[in-house]
Order: C-alpha cells, then structure tokens, then sequence
C-alpha cells in the first residue's frame, strides 16, 4: 500500500506527534508498505533516523508572507521553492518557536479555508505533487489543523483521506476565543471530507468527537507504540538505602507541569520521615520556556535544595535512554490532558515505573499495564505521596518495573501500531 502522511513540523522542538508520526511511517515501511512522511511548516525534528521527505509544504517562510501581503501570493512557484529551502527554514525555526501560539490565530483560520484561505497558491502544489508524483492509495493527515486541505485533496484524488487527532485541542486552547471559535467550526466543516479520524487513546476519540462535534465521522484507537532498539532489556533495582532518584523527561514548559513536580519534590522533601530523594529533570527547553525553568530553579533554590536537583542535556536518543536508566521513577504531572504519553512508554522501555496524572491517556495506559501509579492533577501532595510509595516499596517497584517492560514490548511497540494502522486504512481501501 502507498501511503502520504502529511505532518507538521514544529519549528525545530522535539514534538511527540512528528516523532510518534516518523516511527510509524519507518515501522510501516519495514514490514513492506510505502510509506512517505511528507513534512509541512519546517523540517521535523526527531532523535530517530528522520524518514521524512526533504521537501517541505506550506513553507512558514511563505505561508507567513502570503498571510501578510497580496504580493506574495502572486509569485512565482520557483521563487517561493527558494524559501521552502530546508536549511532556510531550520534556521528561521529557532525564532518563529518562540511566537506563541495566541498570535497565530488569523493564520490558522487563513489555513484552515483552504482555496479560500490565503495560502491556496501553497495548497495547490502539495495537491499537484500527490496527484502527479506521489499517487497514493490512502493519504492521512496527522492533526486537524491541516484539514483545510481536505476538499481540495478530495476533489483532485480518488483515494480515502483520514485524519489523525492527537494534540489539536492543546493549540486550539490557547488561542483567543474568537479565532478558537472559527478554526473549530471550520475543522467541524473540513471533517466532513474526512473518510475516518484515527485517535491515540480512547479517552482522545471521545473527547475530540465532542470538543469538534463530529459523531457522524467513523473513529478509531490505535495507540502509540516506539522503536525499542537501543532501549534497556532489564527491570530496575532500587538502590538499598537511596538516594533515590526522581525523574522528568518531556518538553519542560507549564502544559507538561514540569511546576507539579518541583512542588511534589519540595513537599516531599520537608516532609520528616521520608528518604533522601533526589530530582533530575531532563528534555525539550525551548527559549520561550527559558524563564518558566528558572522559576522553577529559583523555587528549589529557596527551598535549600540546588544541590539535589539535576538538569541533564539532552541531545541525541541515546542521551535519552541514559537519563531514563540514571533515575528510580518517572513523572510528568501534565496540567493538560494528554493524548499519548510517549515518554511513559519509554520509560517502561527502560524498567521505570510511572506516576502519573489521573487525567488523558495515563489512565487508560496504566490500566493497560499495571506499571504506574495514577494521583489527581494538580495535586503536589499526592504526588509526592505516589513518589514515596514507589521508591520505598522495593517489591512493589520491582513488580511494575517488570509489567511495564513486559507491557511495552507486546502492546506498544513501532512495529504493531503499524499493522494495527494498516487493518484501520484497509477498511477503506
């Protein structure tokens, strides 16, 4: 089967939907389909092997000039390749991530109108390159947000087009609520084109078919699976005694609640009677949140405790994986509800039990597995109760950190969220 994924790039951060997006397309391709990952906005930005195309669509150099001034729309198709130059665009990632996502409301409605928007000139050519070049059996978008293609990709190809849904709400969130109220009407509209939607948790499907209002367009679960090549083979044993080791590995920014943990950590910490524990935190630090983490440093300071705290660089996936074998337990308490919970996989990857958020995906997961400890959001107590719990219970540690390494390698691997990608796409194909 030849399959287009279109995907956008996040302005050169680590994004768990254009990393869940390039695992895919790779484990699609190993067991025999081709798959083609088509990036949008910039070039995506993965610790894997990159399967993605060179060329990038709906470059931000353009889609922004063409938001801006008439004249831009009317240029050439060989000048605007000029600006969709990959190396242009990484460049000019490192300042367009720091724009927040408030301020791109006019642009999103703009994207989302498709031909009517003022990025048309954009969207005829990613259509003519998949009818032309590409020619796929199947095409799936990987958010909503992209769905102002869809009328036009309908009209110009005969194939099923779906669409993924695993984070739309947490951009559209945040943007005012009158732009909020336009791109959700015209998403409601767009998905009428849709053949299905594919969600990453149950709990995801349920609440976007009520957030965007689009029963009438079939669902499906498939849920994220990593490439364990290079992750740990065996359980984690707690250190007799301690220190023991907290850990945080996400894009460290206030949606992830990087803030939940340092409060859990200091609460525990003046706590009498508990262990000596000691936090280590490790991720995506964009500019933008640089001085949301010093805050969160500064909080720590006051407490006294600078010295039992850790960020540790993060470059490559190997860095990754030696974090996640360097501490006894994971936590991103996420103040938002998440849609897939990478880093709880690989945290299981690696023999690490969880303790997360009873909110997003994270129940469903952990019910899955067994290998975590679900507290109420933003709730630092109970988080740091759920810590100790976990650290101090050497058999009960023991259990989940051998549940979540069984869980991961049978449930949530790469290479079964691509069979079970392909049973949904052959519904329709």
């Amino acid at each position: 089967m030849r399959i287009a994924f279109i995907t956008a790039g996040a302005a050169g951060m680590y994004c768990g939907s254009c990393m869940r997006d390039n695992t895919l397309v790779g484990a699609l391709n190993k067991i025999g389909h081709d798959a083609l990952l088509i990036p949008t906005y910039t070039p995506i930005r993965t610790d894997e092997d990159d399967s993605s195309q060179k060329r990038v669509f709906f470059g931000g150099i353009n889609v922004f000039l063409q938001q801006k001034s008439w004249l831009f729309r009317k240029t050439p198709w060989l000048l605007d390749r000029l600006l969709d130059y990959p190396r242009l665009l990484k460049w000019v990632s490192r300042f367009a991530v720091r724009t927040p996502y408030s301020v791109l409301g006019a642009l999103t409605v703009s994207m989302l109108k498709g031909e009517d928007g003022f990025q048309k000139k954009e969207l005829a050519k990613l259509v003519a390159y998949l009818r032309d070049d590409v020619k796929p059996d199947v095409i799936l978008l990987t958010n909503a947000l992209l769905s102002g293609i869809l009328p036009a990709l309908k009209v110009a190809l005969s194939v099923p087009v779906l669409v993924t849904l695993q984070g739309d709400d947490i951009f559209l969130d945040a943007l005012p609520e009158k732009d909020r109220g336009a791109c959700v009407d015209l998403i409601r509209e767009n998905l009428m084109f849709a053949t299905a939607t594919i969600s990453t948790s149950r709990f995801y499907a349920d609440h976007m078919n009520e957030y965007l209002g689009i029963h009438d367009v079939p669902s499906h679960v498939v849920y994220p699976g990593i490439n364990l090549k290079g992750h740990g083979e065996q359980g984690r044993v707690l250190p007799t005694g301690g220190p023991y080791r907290v850990g945080y590995f996400a894009r460290i920014a206030p949606e992830k609640g990087f803030h939940n943990l340092v409060d859990a950590f200091i609460h525990l910490r003046q706590t009498p009677g508990t262990p000596k524990v000691l936090l280590k935190a490790s991720g995506w630090l964009g500019e933008n949140n640089r001085g949301y983490f010093e805050q969160q440093v500064k909080k720590l300071a006051a407490a006294g405790l600078t010295d039992d705290f850790e960020h540790v660089e993060s470059k490559d996936h190997a860095a990754k994986v030696r974090f996640l074998q360097s501490v006894d337990v994971l936590s991103v308490p996420t103040t938002y509800r998440e849609p897939k919970g990478l880093y709880v996989l690989e945290a299981w990857a690696n023999g690490l039990p969880v303790v997360q958020p009873a909110h997003g995906s994270f129940p469903e997961l952990i019910e899955m597995t067994g290998a975590g400890h679900l507290v109420p959001p933003n709730d630092p107590a109970a988080l740091a109760a759920a810590l100790v719990t976990t650290l101090t219970d050497a058999e009960l540690h023991q259990k989940m950190s051998r549940l979540g390494l069984d869980r991961v390698r049978d449930r949530f691997t790469a290479e079964r969220m691509a069979k079970e990608t392909v049973a949904v796409l052959e519904k329709y194909t």
